[in-house]
């Protein structure tokens, strides 16, 4: 509540006691208290506006000896202000007058009307046109799942998942809502898991119980259980979900019939980005300043809804290869025709926001102009359907078919609305002439009336001879006569004076009351009439609202596949050959962000990559920093999400063996504010790589190890790389980018490992960058010419070219080579004993008897003691 300044026995006056007992009821929310013309914030608000909004801080008196803080801004503004206190991360409830002032005396009715938060909101200043805006809410259960749930109250998508804290947390990273809701109890579990990162708010413990959760959306759907939707078995998601439906109603969201459906984020039928990888790929969001993400380069859509898809494609590609197919079949075909592609391009780009406006229909939001905007949407999507049923593509048949024309929705709006009607319904003139007989009516009086008043006004101008004679209104006499001094001599003894003024007098007649009081009722009575008509138009477009969804939808997907087909045809992408098998072919990729910021006249250097389970699982890249290892990496996994997202790629050719999960480890950074430095951030997400391997996966790594010293270093970079190799189920295919060439040396022992490295050339003591990928392992990183190309001192530069051929002719790297040949061997070759030997079984019998991960180290002493004494024996 907000607090106010008083002395003891001070009453508050009437409107702050109203004020106050409406404040009670929102706490945490900033109050916009609607009075006459203005809104205004009263108190702790009224500074927090202030601030968020600039505007001037005052004063004003509650009583007898106390004040209050006051900040305020004309109701008219409210579109312009609310964006920015909501985008400040507050909760702001909307209070209106309910009753007309004019009719009430005393404390005019107020009431909250909607109370807009981060993630709930149909303003369009305050939701960003191409970008989902998600209200998010999660459900710690017990036994360590956790329920989410999505909602975009401006679209109804609603969608609901489980799995671990951090499947949880890379749905949160890819969907990115606005605000994230959860149990009050649950606190340091969010924080924990997710730290600071959102704008949250906290709900009562009992709002997360299943029983409710469930009851609540079976209420609201209107079914017996939520079976059809594919999620009765979703305990902890359903949990999630139900919350969110109570948020609704909580924050004055009541009309709600726009989400009429709910569906599951299937897990298993979309690759596994961990949050890693999606920040190292830079799919959505650059890592620096000034960079690109993927989706800027892919990016080609004509209309809002298919925008937002393309970014749920982005963060969800598929695993499915049917699915992939006919994604990439639609593309091809529109690469093949012009004319559908020109039809469709040229159709989908008048269409607009549909998805968002028919939401604002269901929820009975829509304006006229709106309303007009749907019908040009309908109007266009009647061509798109056409073009679609006669592509002769199956899949675009499919599509057609599925388009709702909605003619009688269409024609009635083309009949009813007027094409030029105002943004709001009480400016009037929105319904069209011949719609409504008592309309026409009253529409004739106002008109006819106003020309019968300019009648009045040449006739006694000529009666009296008062050539300067006006008839004007104004909110206090109403229609008048205006007569400069000049001429008040002429006027006549039946006219009433009411008005004296510096140059002129006002007159009234009976006549002219008589027309004032039936221009004035007509006016009334269209304004009325008018939004009546408006609101019954709304209410039958509201029978549409599924047909139009359903259209949206399918318009989104097919903007899509048209961006991906107007990208491929751009930059000469090819179509990919999706495969059920294990093998990773790319010949001439290339990575598709950087060629696009390349030089005029630069092209980028393509390479081949291939990866498969029997001969070629891990490629080892060693070569100088700035070669372009990191690029490689990065294009190849890109390169294979494009072809999973359904779209063409930057290669010559490419055939994908179907990969169900991506992993990356590039960069550096680190994790302050938990006590993580830059090398525990890097070994935290490499363990989550290993603890998390398929047989599909496909596994970047760039520089592990580098953080620590140079044999901690080496050591932990080849036990990977082993371990990764010698998985007994799970091949994962491994991209290894590295500067200890040290490691060159495991190919020797290991059959799937293979040594790669990118080409330079060392012209005049200066080395030149060929980006090329050749087999065999480099010897050489270049790291001083870098340091001179980043501009280091020469000084610098000098002394440490000194140190490097003094290390080189102690011949320190030779001693450090036959060091790596002594290193113990892990291939698959090798045990303690030869497998005839006597004692192989015994200590086979003795080993298994222990438990490793319960021993503790003076036991383990023992054990080795007594091993060694069975030994001797």
């Amino acid at each position: 509540m907000a607090k106010t300044k008083s002395t003891k026995g001070t009453k508050e006056t009437p409107l702050m006691k109203q004020y106050n007992a409406i404040k009670a009821k929102y706490p945490g929310a900033l109050l916009l208290f609607r009075v006459g013309d203005f809104y205004e914030t009263f108190g702790e608000d009224a500074i927090k506006a202030s601030k968020v909004l600039d505007i001037v801080l005052t004063k004003r008196a509650n009583g007898a000896a106390s004040h209050i803080e006051l900040a305020g801004f004309p109701h008219h503004s409210l579109d312009s202000y609310l964006p920015k206190l909501v985008r400040a991360g507050n909760r702001v409830a909307i209070c209106d007058q309910l009753e007309d002032p004019k009719t009430v005396k005393g404390i005019v009715k107020r009431g909250v009307t909607e109370l807009v938060t981060p993630g709930l909101s149909f303003n369009d200043n305050v939701l960003e046109k191409r970008n989902n805006n998600y209200l998010a809410s999660i459900h710690f259960a017990k036994n360590d799942q956790l329920g989410i749930a999505f909602l975009d109250l401006s679209t109804g998508e609603f969608m609901v998942s489980q799995g671990s804290a951090a499947y949880v947390d890379k749905l949160m990273q890819g969907f990115n809502p606005s605000e994230v809701i959860y149990s009050k109890a649950c606190r340091p579990h969010f924080e924990q898991e997710f730290q600071d990162k959102y704008i949250t708010y906290c709900l009562e413990d009992w709002v997360y119980a299943f029983d409710f959760a469930y009851e609540s959306l079976t209420s609201h759907f209107k079914t017996k259980s939520l079976k059809g939707f594919g999620i009765e078995k979703f305990q902890n998601g359903v949990t999630a979900a139900g919350a969110v439906l109570y948020y609704l109603e909580e924050t004055e969201h009541k009309e709600v019939n726009h989400i009429s459906s709910i569906s599951r984020i299937e897990e298993e039928k979309y690759v596994w980005l961990d949050k890693f990888t999606i920040q190292n790929l830079e799919l959505l969001f650059p890592q620096q300043e000034g960079g690109i993400p993927l989706i800027e380069v892919m990016d080609k859509t004509v209309t809002p809804m298919g925008a937002r898809q393309m970014k749920k494609w982005m963060v969800l590609p598929l695993k499915d290869k049917t699915t992939i197919e006919e994604r990439l079949q639609i593309v091809e075909a529109i690469t093949q025709n012009d004319d559908l592609q020109e039809d469709l391009l040229q159709h989908l780009k008048h269409i607009g926001d549909l998805e968002r406006l028919i939401s604002k229909v269901a929820v009975k939001r829509i304006n006229p102009r709106e309303m007009n905007q749907l019908k040009k949407a309908l109007k266009n999507t009647i061509p798109v359907q056409a073009a679609l049923a006669k592509s002769g593509v199956e899949s675009l048949i499919k599509m057609a078919d599925q388009l709702n024309s909605c003619e009688f929705l269409l024609e009635k709006i083309e009949k009813e609305l007027k094409e030029d009607a105002p943004m709001l319904v009480h400016q009037g003139s929105i319904i069209q002439d011949g719609v409504n007989e008592e309309l026409d009516e009253w529409r004739k009086i106002a008109f006819s009336g106003k020309d019968y008043l300019t009648q009045i006004q040449q006739r006694e101008g000529e009666r009296t001879g008062i050539t300067s004679l006006k008839i004007a209104y104004n909110k206090v006499f109403g229609y008048y006569l205006e007569v400069t001094h000049a001429h008040k001599d002429k006027v006549p003894e039946e006219w009433i004076r009411k008005q004296t003024l510096v140059n002129a007098e006002r007159y009234i007649t009976p006549e002219l009351k008589e027309y004032e009081e039936k221009i004035l009722q007509a006016e009334s009575k269209l304004s009325v009439l008018e939004q009546k008509l408006f609101a019954d138009l709304v209410h039958h477009a509201s029978d549409y609202v599924t047909q139009v969804q359903q259209n949206a939808r399918i318009l989104a997907v097919m903007d899509c596949l048209l961006s991906f087909a107007q990208t491929a045809l751009k930059n000469k992408y090819v179509k990919p050959q999706i495969s059920e098998g294990r093998q990773l072919e790319i010949k001439a990729g290339r990575h598709p962000v950087i060629e696009q910021q390349l030089p005029l006249g630069e092209s980028y250097v393509p390479n081949d990559v291939f990866l498969d389970s029997e001969q070629q699982q891990i490629m080892i890249i060693t070569g100088p920093n700035m070669a372009g290892k990191s690029a490689l990496l990065r294009q190849t996994a890109l390169i294979v999400l494009m072809a999973q997202m359904g779209a063409f790629v930057p290669a010559e050719s490419a055939t994908i063996g179907l990969i169900d999960k991506v992993f990356t480890r590039v960069g550096a950074s680190d994790n302050l504010s938990r006590g993580e430095s830059t090398f525990m951030v890097e070994m935290t997400e490499t363990a989550s790589i290993l603890n998390n391997l398929s047989d599909r996966s496909l596994v970047l790594m760039d520089e592990i190890g580098r953080g620590t010293s140079t044999y901690d270093g080496i050591s932990i970079a080849w036990s990977i790389v082993e371990y990764l190799h010698n998985h007994p189920e799970k091949r994962a295919k491994t991209l290894f980018a590295t500067h200890y060439h040290e490691l060159n040396q495991l190919t020797e022992d290991f059959p799937r490992i293979k040594n790669f490295n990118v080409s330079v050339k060392e012209v005049n003591n200066k080395v030149v960058f060929m980006r090329k990928l050749k087999e065999g392992g480099s010897e050489h990183s270049f790291g001083i010419h870098v340091a001179q190309l980043a501009g280091m001192p020469n000084e610098v530069v000098l002394r440490a070219n000194e140190i490097m051929h003094h290390l080189e002719k102690d011949k320190v790297r030779q001693k450090n080579q036959k060091r790596l040949e002594e290193v113990p061997k892990n291939n698959f070759q090798l045990s303690l004993f030869d497998a005839a030997d006597p004692r192989f079984e015994m200590v086979k019998e003795f080993m298994s008897k222990i438990d490793i991960n319960r021993v503790s180290p003076v036991e383990a002493l023992l054990k080795l003691n007594e091993l060694k004494s069975l030994m001797e024996e």
